[in-house]
Order: structure tokens, then sequence, then C-alpha cells
């Protein structure tokens, strides 16, 4: 006899890359109990999906906290799964030793209009002009002298000096020297239309995704590391990128974490950057 059963429909999108491959691991590979859910696993690059946000696209999906800082009436932010850069973040790449005042007034690559790169790029130097480049072009066109300097974020954070590129900043370092608190780069947003049952039932299983990938950590890694773009053969620089970006401030943000988006939010909105005041809400599960 036929299952007529009918399940709900929970499409989880996020950048195509090591760390979050990692974090949803044990969620979209049957590891966990999902049952009554069919979960769809979508890839994308962190400025498409912010832009897809906008219509609602995805019941969970990855954010940047500037994309966040637009998307806050149709998202909330879970209470696990966020990219923190501790003293480390998204850089400034140029080709030879240019310096900040360098690069007032030029144009500077970015990843994406919403991304939290952009955001932090023009805190640290207001005074730029900016085109959008893909990410994973960027090291290529300040290689090639089309643009003066770039944000890198991913795994080019560890390559770029492969391509014969030098660092003006680290945008992670240079906020946490400003704040004493960690770069808050992107968190997992779930709908506020779903309902709240379900919405904190999501909440329990993305933490218990991440939970099984810190606990497993060869296994998730082993799943983790098709997608480290530049990576693939590098075992242990894969290794050091996850945990970059997936650790304890992945698992829980804590006082501290929650402190630091709030204070980039509001840093952004007095410098002119966001439009509104935004005050972050966390779904708690």
């Amino acid at each position: 006899m036929a299952d007529t059963t009918q399940k709900t429909l929970v499409r989880i999108a996020h950048s195509p890359d090591s760390d979050d491959a990692f974090m949803f691991y044990a969620l979209t590979q049957g590891l966990l109990d999902v049952e009554g859910l069919t979960i769809e696993h979508v890839l994308r690059d962190i400025e498409t999906l912010n832009q897809a946000a906008f219509q609602g696209t995805y019941e969970i999906t990855a954010l940047s906290f500037h994309g966040y800082a637009h998307l806050a009436d149709r998202y909330q932010i879970m209470p696990s799964g966020a990219s923190f850069g501790d003293g480390y973040g998204p850089l400034v790449v140029t080709r030879g030793g240019l310096s900040r005042d360098d690069l007032r007034g030029q144009t500077i690559a970015i990843p994406g209009q919403l991304t939290t790169a952009h955001l932090a790029l023009r805190l640290w130097l207001p005074e730029v002009e900016t085109k959008i480049v893909p990410f994973d072009q960027i090291l290529d066109v300040v290689e090639s002298g089309e643009a003066i300097a770039g944000v890198v974020i991913h795994e080019g954070q560890l390559t770029f000096q492969e391509q014969g590129l030098h660092a003006v900043v680290d945008l992670g370092a240079w906020w946490k020297g400003a704040t004493g608190l960690p770069l808050p780069l992107g968190c997992n947003g779930i709908r506020r239309d779903l309902p709240e049952d379900h919405k904190l039932r999501l909440c329990r299983l993305l933490t218990e995704s991440i939970v099984y990938g810190l606990d497993h950590r060869a296994e998730a890694l082993d799943y983790a590391i098709r997608y480290a773009r530049g990576l693939e053969d590098d075992l242990a620089r894969s290794d050091k990128f996850v945990g970059m970006y997936v650790n304890e401030w992945t698992r829980e943000y804590g006082d501290a974490g929650r402190k630091a988006v709030q204070l980039l939010l509001d840093r952004g909105f007095e410098a002119g950057i966001l439009p509104t005041k935004i005050v972050a809400e966390f779904l708690d599960a």
C-alpha cells in the first residue's frame, strides 16, 4: 500500500563552501531524525541567497548580517549556525604594498552589495567606490589589475598569497581591535511566517547538526572537503578553514556574540550604510 503521509518540505539554502557544508552535514545527509520533513538542499553564493531572501524563497537560508539588516521583517536569526571571525575575517588584498590611504576614492571589488564583507569595508574606509565581482573571481581581477584591490572571503583568505597578492587589512582583526569583539559575518535565518513549533524544531535540528559535526569532525570534514575550493587536496588547510568558521561561536552565540551582532548593526546605521536602525531578533529554541 502506498504511503500517503504528506511530508513538510523544508528548503535549506547555504553557500557552496566547506564551513557551511560541515555545519549542515548531519541535517542534509540523513543522519538526524527528520520524520515528517522532506529536506531539500540548495547551494548558492551568499549574495544570491541574500537577494532570494527578499522573496522569502527558502524556509532556512544562510544570510550575511548585512543582508539580515534589510530582511529582519521576513527572517529571524536562528540561535546557532553563525560564522564569526574572531580576530580574523575578510581581507582587503592588492598586488603591491598599498596602504589604507592609497585606497581612498579607489574602486574596490566586493563579493556582493549585501555581504558583511562590504559592510565591514565601508566601516573601515568609507571613502571608496565598489564594484561587484563574483567572490571566486576577486583574486583573479586583482591579480590581473582589473581592480586595484578586492575584499576576499571564503577559502581565498588562505590562498591569496599564492597569486602574489598582499593583504592591506584583515577586517576581522581590525574590528576586534576596535571593539574587542569577534566580527559577525553570517547567520542562518528562518522565515517568520512558519508555525512557531515548526521553527523551534528546525532550530533544534540545526543545533544537533552542528554538534554532530563538531563531535564527528573527521567524518564531517571528509564530506565538507568536496566544497573546499582550492583546498580540496590539502586536508590540513581545509580543516583550518572549517575551524575558523565552525566552532563554539557556531554552536551558540553567547552574550558576547549577540552583543557583537547588535554593535555591527548599530555601527552600520550610525555610518549611514544601513537605512534603518535594526534590533537583532534571535529565535531561541
